[in-house]
């Protein structure tokens, strides 16, 4: 059964909206082995249909490096801009950046935006001289140039591959060609750049380094895509699953949360060895996301979802005999890049290639079902519904599915320098009444060294690289303290 052009329509047009506003808004020291009262908070803002989850990896690495996890926050947002205007978004932002200042004693924060986030934050920080006062540092991912540093503020600006003409006069400007537009945010690099924009010194590392067992804390929000609004009217529960099959090793969840407020639930004792299936429950049926073990501490954890038949759900076909997978990763899949592409095999089938997945398309989120319902695969090209959104695409693959789930489904990646082969498997649930979420790292772990049990950084942090670790052009003035 394929979708009305007008359910596209809508979707495109929301896009457009949130784009077009964007545009409109106006445009105008520490070190690693500090005291925590010597940090300043960092609070990241993410751009369009993204979340807190394209921080998580930057924060485990600050946080590898000697900061607090609670030093680190995200504000988020509707990104379709249909609930609130930049107003509203600078409004809870004046509350988030007080309470950071209160809770750490800091006299400033650290900001830094991604794409729409930066056309938000220019206009945030050249609205207000007091708000710009809050500001030490300001970074700007991969998104609106400007004539000045807004508000002042020291800025870095760091773009991803395409026009290296791009900037931010007067700002450190540093260009990374071979970064796409999320992966310049997420990436091991960057965070190099910008803790030394910080920091006034390199880190120790550019790892996110693993904590033992005992140490790992994790939480987070359920919420929505695009309009990142909590999930309501549903029960979310955490299992321990077999990380051969994905089935449950008890029929007791671990940990359970009602989902009435701002969808936050937490704080979870995790073990960092262990993989988990969070449900969220509804009336409709249930969502079942499946991520890789935690590493480390992380109070970023998004658990994205969709009303169900609402939004991207009403885009894809169901059935009882058929799974559908959306498979997720901050770092952008790549097919057309000889040498350096991604290979995600399900069940032994590799879904990405050039016509999925080109550098070009950007995408981060992969549908996977039964196009048509017809039993018929198709994974040479792709969905048109989901390619024509932005940072997403879909492949046609039809992936047996039984009530209850008898079978398994394997999705193995080999990420692009990457350290081997990641595989996260999962039941195969029926469409119909289930969903199913599979979300991998864009990034890689070490182990917690010898002499620092907990991981935390404090001295037992390797030494500062990356692998293949791409070169950066860098123009305009030297990083300012």
């Amino acid at each position: 059964m394929k979708k009305a052009p007008s359910t596209i329509a809508a979707v495109v047009a929301t896009v457009v909206l949130a784009t077009a506003l964007l545009v409109s808004v106006p445009a105008p020291t520490a070190t690693a082995g500090s005291v925590a009262a010597e940090l300043r908070p960092i609070v990241f803002v993410h751009g369009f249909a993204g979340s807190a989850s394209q921080f998580e990896a930057q924060a485990m690495r600050f946080a590898s490096n000697g900061y607090p996890v609670d030093y680190i926050a995200a504000h988020e947002y509707d990104t379709t801009l249909g609930s609130e205007t930049a107003d509203d978004i600078w409004a809870r932002l004046d509350v988030l950046i007080a309470e950071m200042k209160a809770d750490t004693g800091a006299d400033q924060i650290d900001l830094l935006g991604h794409s729409m986030g930066t056309g938000l934050m220019q206009g945030y920080l050249n609205s207000d001289p007091a708000r710009a006062a809050d500001v030490a540092h300001y970074v700007n991912f991969d998104g609106a140039t400007a004539a000045a540093s807004p508000g002042g503020v020291p800025t870095l600006a760091v773009w991803g591959a395409g026009d290296t003409s791009r900037e931010i006069t007067g700002a450190t400007n540093v260009y990374f060609s071979n970064q796409t537009h999320t992966q310049v945010v997420t990436s091991p690099e960057t965070f190099e750049t910008i803790y030394e924009f910080f920091n006034d010194e390199a880190p120790q590392t550019l790892n996110v380094v693993g904590q033992r067992a005992g140490d790992v804390t994790i939480q987070g929000r359920a919420q929505l895509f695009l309009t990142n609004a909590g999930v309501q009217n549903a029960t979310l529960d955490i299992y321990e699953v077999d990380g051969a099959t994905g089935t449950r090793v008890d029929s007791t969840p671990e940990a359970t949360y009602e989902m009435t407020g701002d969808g936050s639930w937490g704080p979870f004792d995790a073990d960092p060895s262990t993989y988990y299936e969070f449900v969220l429950s509804r009336d409709t049926g249930q969502q079942h996301i499946y991520l890789q073990p935690f590493a480390r501490t992380n109070h970023l954890v998004r658990l994205l979802s969709s009303e169900p038949d609402a939004g991207v759900d009403a885009l894809w076909d169901k059935g009882d005999n058929h799974s559908n997978l959306v498979i997720i990763r901050n770092k952008e899949w790549w097919g057309d890049q000889p040498g350096g592409n991604d290979v995600v095999e399900i069940n032994g089938t590799n879904i990405v290639n050039a016509a999925t997945a080109p550098q070009s398309k950007r995408a981060i989120g992969m549908f996977v079902y039964d196009d048509g319902a017809d039993g018929v695969s198709e994974t040479s090209t792709p969905i048109p519904v989901f390619f024509a959104l932005p940072f997403l695409t879909a492949v046609d693959l039809h992936l047996a599915a039984t009530s209850p789930p008898q079978d398994t489904i394997s999705v193995a990646v080999t990420p692009r320098l990457g350290a081997g082969v990641e595989t996260i498997n999962v039941p195969n649930w029926a469409s119909s009444t289930d969903r199913v979420s599979i979300q991998f790292r864009d990034f890689h772990v070490i182990e917690a060294p010898p002499d620092d049990p907990s991981g935390d950084g404090e001295g037992g942090a390797q030494p500062a690289t990356a692998a293949a670790a791409p070169s950066a052009q860098t123009t305009n003035p030297a990083f300012t303290g």
